[in-house]
């Protein structure tokens, strides 16, 4: 079954990805300097852009959020946890994996996505069940950050754990009131860090089963953060430590 990538951003960056793509549907009022790039970035890849009348968009993907442009693409296909791994051995630092238990949210998931890619992590493992999965929605919130960062998708969050750490990665755990702040743990070893629902945060399993738990420090009166935002802190925190031994290649 096909799907549909919608938005700009996400368009374009499933062209500059590789996604099999069947068409894509252009609206008649996108012109100037985007419709000029996204012809001759469609042209590269050998896909057929096709003019169509606004509304007819709308009524293809059942939004007005399109932004004008909609690509006809082929399923979404996940990757072998095993193909994350693969990818992390071959990668200048050492691994990183962010695991989601539950996350339900797909603008949170989308924003999750587009913040792991930029800052390098290897890939994203999500459950298979109580837990979104990649939709057209967290297709465009990851500003098309989705088409570039392998996505497994596995049965048992604590099993996926054990079978990392047995790969030889350290398990971290963001969880709010352990005493330990993000700063204080080595975050530049082969690492997965493990993030929570929204609203239960990782099972008590899960947390048995991580090396360590860390916390966010917070100053305000809330005792608790949104999980991309949290994802964004924690991530950015690795690479901080990682640039600081010289692993990787960051831009300024």
């Amino acid at each position: 079954m096909n799907r549909f990538i919608v938005g700009r951003n996400p368009v374009m960056e499933a062209l500059r990805a590789g996604t099999s793509i069947e068409t894509i549907l252009l609206s008649t009022s996108v012109r100037g300097r985007f419709a000029a790039d996204l012809r001759r970035e469609a042209r590269r890849h050998g896909v057929v852009v096709k003019a169509v009348p606004p509304d007819y968009l709308r009524r293809q993907v059942g939004t007005g959020t399109h932004q004008g442009v909609v690509a006809v693409a082929s399923a979404w296909s996940y990757v072998p946890l095993e193909e994350i791994l693969r990818r992390a051995k071959a990668a200048d630092t050492p691994a990183l994996v962010v695991i989601l238990q539950g996350v339900q949210d797909p603008q949170n998931l989308g924003s999750i996505i587009r913040t792991a890619e930029a800052l390098g992590v290897h890939g994203i493992v999500i459950p298979k069940r109580r837990a979104v999965g990649v939709t057209p929605t967290v297709t465009k919130a990851s500003a098309g950050a989705a088409e570039h960062l392998p996505i497994a998708v596995v049965t048992n969050v604590a099993r996926t754990l054990s079978y990392l750490k047995e790969a030889g990665l350290w398990i971290v755990g963001a969880e709010a009131g352990t005493g330990t702040l993000t700063w204080e743990v080595d975050l530049t070893v082969p690492l997965a860090v493990v993030l929570g629902s929204e609203g239960k945060g990782i099972s008590r399993l899960v947390r048995e089963t991580c090396d360590f738990l860390v916390e966010i420090p917070m100053g305000g009166k809330l005792n608790s953060l949104n999980v991309s935002v949290a994802a964004g802190i924690m991530l950015y925190e690795v690479m901080r430590q990682k640039r600081s031994l010289g692993h990787g290649h960051w831009r300024p």
